[in-house]
C-alpha cells in the first residue's frame, strides 16, 4: 500500500512536470502573450508568397519560427527580434506588435505593407531598431518618445504623410523619413538628440531650410535633404558640422552663392549633392580640394560661373564630377588646366561639362597628348555635349577602353568621325548629333558592334540612327 502510494506520488510529480514544460506543443518556458501577438500578427497578412509563416503553427515552438528570435537567458522567454525582410508580405502591421514587450529590433523591410504604423509601437519601451523601409504605409508618423531606447528609426520608401517628426526618442541615432510626402519644415527641436549621426529626409515636400540649430549638432555623419522645397541661401549651420561625411541638397531652390570655405569647414566630406538649385553667378569654391576624401560631386544644374578651378586635381580620390548644365566657362590653355589636373583622379568613372559655355578646340589633355586619358581609363560616362567645342573629334578618345557613354552633341566639331572609335567595346550610349562631322561611318561600324550581335541596321542618309542590340548612336554627317 505504502509502495503503491509512492509511486502515484511520483507519477504526480511527473505529470506536473511535464505540463509545466509543454501544453497543446506549446512551451510554458515561453510567455503566451508574445505567441498569441504573433498569430494576430499573422492573421493581417492576407498574401504570403514566399511562405514565411509556413512554421508558424503550434508543432513548432514559436521561438523557433521563421523570422522570430528570443530570448533565452531569462524565463519565461520572450520575443527580441522579428525580421520578416524581403519576404513579399501584403496586409497591414497589426497593432498586436505593441504587445511584444520584449522587442528589441522589428524589422519588416521590402514588402507590401499597407495601412497605418500602429501607434502601439511607440510603446514598445525596449525597442532599439525599427525598419519599415521599402512598403506601402500610410497616415502620419506615431509617436516615439517612449521608446527611450530607440537608436534607428527608418520609415523612408512610403507613403506616409503629415509633418516632419518631433516626437522623437532622446538617443535616436539613426532617423531616415526620406521618399513619403511629408510637409512642413524641418524641426529645430532635433538639436536636443545630440547623438543623431544620420537625418535622411530625401524626397518629400519640405520647406524652408536647414534650422540654425543644426549649428549645435554635435555628432552628424550624414545630412539628405535633396529632393524638397527648401528655399534661400546656403544654410550655414551646415558649417559648423565638421563630422560631416555625406551632404546632400540637391533639386531644391537653395539660392546665392556657396561659401568660399565649404571644404575648408567640411573638411571630412566625402560626398556633396548640389545640383538643381538656383545658385546665381557664383563660383564652385576652390577650397573643394580641402576635402581630400570626396568621391562624388554634383554641382550641375545650376547657374555656376566662372573657370573650374585647378585645385579640383587634388581630389585623387574622385569616383564622379557632374558639372553640367552651369554657365561654367574656359577658352584658353590656362582655363583648361583643371582637366590636365584630373589626371590625378585615376578612379574617376563618371564626367561631364556638358550645357556650358566652353569653347575652342578640345584641349590636348583630350586630344593627340594621352596623359589624362591614360591615366583615368576606367572612365564609364563622358559628357562634353551642348558647348562650343571647335576642330576635330580626338582619335584618343577612343583609349578609354571601359567607356559606356560618349556624349558631344551639339557643338560645332568638323571632320571625320575617328575610325579609332571602333576600338569602343563597351560602349552602349554614343551622341555626337548636331556637329558639322562628313564622311561615312562604314570603316568603323563593324568594330564598333558589339559581341554577338545578329544584326546591324542603319541608313546612309544625311541624320539617321545606327542600331546594335547594346548600343544607341545618334550621328549628324
Amino acid at each position: 500500500m505504502q509502495a503503491t502510494t509512492v509511486r502515484q506520488l511520483l507519477l504526480s510529480v511527473l505529470v506536473a512536470y511535464s505540463a509545466h514544460y509543454v501544453v497543446s506543443g506549446r512551451s510554458l518556458y515561453a510567455n503566451e502573450t508574445d505567441r498569441l501577438s504573433l498569430l494576430q500578427f499573422k492573421d493581417a497578412i492576407s498574401l504570403d508568397p514566399h511562405q514565411a509563416f509556413m512554421s508558424w503553427n503550434n508543432s513548432i515552438h514559436f521561438c523557433n519560427w521563421e523570422g522570430v528570435l528570443c530570448r533565452l537567458k531569462t524565463l519565461p522567454h520572450r520575443v527580441s527580434s522579428l525580421n520578416l525582410t524581403s519576404r513579399g508580405l501584403v496586409g497591414h502591421i497589426s497593432p498586436s506588435l505593441g504587445n511584444l514587450s520584449f522587442l528589441h529590433s522589428l524589422a519588416l523591410v521590402e514588402n507590401t505593407l499597407t495601412g497605418e504604423i500602429p501607434p502601439s509601437l511607440g510603446h514598445l519601451r525596449r525597442l532599439q531598431t525599427l525598419r519599415l523601409r521599402n512598403n506601402m504605409l500610410q497616415g502620419r508618423i506615431p509617436s516615439f518618445v517612449n521608446c527611450s531606447k530607440l537608436r534607428v528609426l527608418d520609415v523612408s520608401h512610403n507613403h506616409l504623410v503629415g509633418q516632419f517628426p518631433t516626437e522623437l526618442p532622446p538617443v535616436l541615432q539613426v532617423l531616415r523619413v526620406g521618399t513619403n510626402n511629408l510637409t512642413g519644415t524641418i524641426p529645430a527641436s532635433l538639436v536636443n538628440i545630440t547623438t543623431l549621426t544620420t537625418i535622411s529626409c530625401l524626397n518629400n515636400q519640405i520647406k524652408g531650410n536647414i534650422p540654425s540649430e543644426f549649428a549645435d549638432l554635435p555628432s552628424l555623419q550624414y545630412l539628405y535633404a535633396g529632393g524638397n522645397q527648401l528655399a534661400g541661401s546656403f544654410p550655414q549651420a551646415i558649417l559648423n558640422l565638421s563630422t560631416l561625411i555625406d551632404l546632400d541638397l540637391g533639386l531644391n531652390g537653395l539660392s546665392g552663392n556657396l561659401p568660399p570655405n565649404l571644404c575648408t569647414a567640411l573638411h571630412n566630406l566625402q560626398t556633396l549633392f548640389l545640383g538643381g538649385n538656383i545658385f546665381l553667378g557664383g563660383h564652385i569654391p576652390s577650397s573643394l580640394s580641402n576635402a581630400s576624401n570626396l568621391y562624388d560631386v554634383d554641382f550641375s544644374g545650376n547657374n555656376f560661373t566662372g573657370l573650374v578651378p585647378t585645385t579640383i586635381g587634388k581630389l585623387t580620390q574622385l569616383s564622379s564630377l557632374n558639372l553640367e548644365k552651369n554657365q561654367l566657362q574656359a577658352h584658353s590653355r590656362e582655363e583648361w588646366e583643371f582637366l590636365d589636373s584630373l589626371g590625378n583622379s585615376t578612379d574617376l568613372q563618371m564626367f561631364s561639362v556638358s550645357r556650358n559655355r566652353l569653347s575652342g578646340h578640345v584641349p590636348n589633355s583630350l586630344g593627340v597628348v594621352p596623359e589624362w586619358i591614360g591615366s583615368v581609363k576606367i572612365l564609364q560616362q563622358f559628357g562634353l555635349e551642348a558647348n562650343f567645342f571647335t576642330g576635330v573629334i580626338p582619335s584618343s578618345l577612343s583609349n578609354l577602353s571601359q567607356l559606356g557613354e560618349l556624349y558631344l552633341s551639339s557643338n560645332q566639331f568638323i571632320g571625320h568621325i575617328p575610325a579609332s572609335f571602333g576600338n569602343f567595346s563597351t560602349l552602349q550610349n554614343l551622341d555626337i548629333s548636331n556637329n558639322n562631322l562628313h564622311g561615312r561611318m562604314d570603316n568603323f561600324l563593324p568594330t564598333l558592334a558589339m559581341p554577338n550581335n545578329s544584326y546591324i541596321w542603319y541608313f546612309h542618309q544625311t541624320h539617321y540612327p545606327v542600331i546594335f542590340p547594346k548600343l544607341w548612336v545618334i550621328v549628324k554627317v
